[in-house]
């Protein structure tokens, strides 16, 4: 019997140890905001310590601490390293939604094979399904090429800036690796491989305002902002986008377009390699019968892979914009800590191969790589030049009252990630 086969039997006979694990964690809060995950991080410290599995702490703020841990195989320092990233902070509960929940947000209770909570689908499940791959690697590792890192972060909801981002830019090589996986809800008929670029902005429209009657002196801020919304809308979305071919060619398979639309919702294949402009908000004036002199209001433009915000905020600013001039002024504020570039991973690497080959191994059903609509820490790997990769539960229930996740999946995504990277690393 060969090795890997050993540890996923071991995986498979410590079931109820890792639905007891994640349990335990489901039902510690870490709602971001406020971003106190302390103790909800002691669960995974207690369960390393168990194993006694060598750990350290990173922590550029108080009170949420980055766990880590990392080990090499037999063949010592060098070699490839594959890295487990997964995050202990998650959505809140609106205190105007708990008499909607049918038990305790968290609760961690356990009903027709679904553990509930808040967090469980995003990520604690995940998140938990790394932390126990990892401790059967390690327990494996004298037969193990290469090495393998944990990054359990503690701040992924507000973009990662204390949490993956800062633990990369500490030590790219130990906490960078070659190559990343994470346990996002994101479905496991699926493998991620990309995600769209976020440019969040608020503009500010300022106009004459005058009488509601004398709209010969002046349109007013907010038709002058709903025409150059309008405006907006149509040349962002209308950009020509420099995609690459291989993201291309996977996205135009009729099987990857069906799951695309299957997975992310009907027309959504028609969207993901194009930009998009949502207002989320918007808000102006004083009186009904007064024509407003501000009006101001928030875009949410998503730029698919090979779209930047320098091409962007260009079209915006040079050919929108001076048409309001000067009757109006428009004024641009750009959300740096919400805007990221896009982030992009070969659909075509060696490591998408090898989880849809064990994804398929335990289930019959091959998993198809296809680019994301949302973002995720893996993000932060990609600038850094480290191909990631997302596979992980449905995200069905995802933020939602009553959230709950798949035990079945959740035991499932766990052998998923140990026997792809032990494959990796044993190439």
């Amino acid at each position: 019997m060969d090795f890997k086969t050993l540890m996923l039997q071991a995986l498979d006979a410590t079931k109820d140890d890792q639905i007891d694990f994640l349990q335990k964690f489901v039902r510690v809060p870490s709602p971001n905001p406020p971003g106190h995950t302390a103790t909800a991080a002691a669960v995974v410290i207690d369960f390393l310590s168990s194993k006694g599995i060598p750990f350290q702490i990173i922590e550029p703020q108080p009170g949420q601490p980055n766990v880590v841990s990392e080990f090499q195989g037999n063949s010592g320092p060098g070699g490839p390293r594959v890295v487990l990233n997964g995050h202990i902070d998650v959505f809140p509960v609106a205190e105007d939604t708990r008499s909607n929940w049918e038990r305790d947000p968290w609760s961690g209770d356990i009903v027709d094979n679904r553990i509930h909570g808040r967090g469980v689908v995003d990520m604690k499940s995940g998140t938990a399904s790394l932390v126990i791959a990892y401790a059967h690697l390690y327990e494996m590792r004298a037969h193990l090429t290469g090495s393998v890192s944990l990054c359990v972060v503690s701040d992924e909801e507000t973009g990662g800036q204390w949490g993956t981002k800062y633990i990369i830019q500490q030590d790219r090589n130990k906490w960078g690796g070659t190559v990343m996986l994470s346990a996002e809800p994101a479905g496991c008929k699926t493998i991620r491989f990309s995600e769209k670029g976020t440019l969040r902005m608020t503009c500010t429209v300022k106009t004459k305002g005058a009488h509601g009657a004398y709209l010969n002196l002046s349109k007013g801020a907010i038709r002058t902002a709903t025409s150059f919304i309008a405006e907006v809308i149509d040349a962002v979305e209308g950009m020509k986008v420099e995609a690459p071919q291989e993201l291309i060619d996977q996205t135009a398979k009729p099987e990857v377009k069906r799951l695309i639309n299957e997975t992310m919702g009907q027309g959504t294949s028609g969207i993901i390699l194009g930009s998009t402009v949502n207002v989320g908000t918007i808000k102006g004036g004083v009186k009904v019968n007064m024509i407003p002199d501000t009006c101001i209001f928030e875009l949410d433009i998503r730029m698919p892979v090979g779209l930047l915000r320098e091409q962007v905020l260009g079209l915006i600013q040079q050919s929108v914009i001076p048409k309001y001039s000067p009757a109006a002024t428009i004024e641009i504020d750009v959300h740096e800590a919400a805007s990221n570039p896009f982030s992009y991973s070969s659909p075509n690497h060696p490591m998408v191969t090898l989880l849809a080959d064990n994804a398929e191994s335990f289930t019959t059903i091959r998993p198809l790589a296809i680019p994301s609509m949302g973002a995720t820490d893996c993000k932060h790997y990609r600038y850094a030049g480290v191909p990631a990769f997302v596979y992980g539960c449905s995200p069905a229930t995802m933020a939602s009252v009553n959230e709950s996740a798949s035990i079945s999946e959740f035991l499932h995504v766990t052998k998923v990630h140990a026997g792809a990277t032990w494959d990796y690393l044993n190439m």
